[in-house]
């Protein structure tokens, strides 16, 4: 069964996944479970969790987003393997 769909209406036209991305678990029944959207539009993602604690774990992972968010650095500034 997949978990991820496109409604046809475009009055729904958004992705939506009931994967939790923290548990990796299928949410039954997700009208009965939290959610965030990400993105706008026919671009937009609803996403499913189990419970709000997963949803706020979520939340809290930083993001960068090149070229509009400065505040944002993930880089990391370790030297690696054979670099000198």
């Amino acid at each position: 069964m997949p978990t991820c769909f496109i409604p046809d209406t475009k009055e729904h036209a958004m992705r939506i996944t009931t994967t939790d991305p923290i548990s990796g678990a299928d949410v039954k029944n997700p009208e009965a479970h939290p959610f965030v959207i990400e993105g706008q539009g026919e671009g937009a993602l609803k996403i499913y969790f189990e419970n709000e604690d997963n949803k706020k774990i979520y939340l809290d992972i930083q993001t960068e987003h090149p070229g509009e968010d400065f505040t944002t650095n993930l880089d990391n500034p370790s030297r690696m393997g054979s670099e000198t």
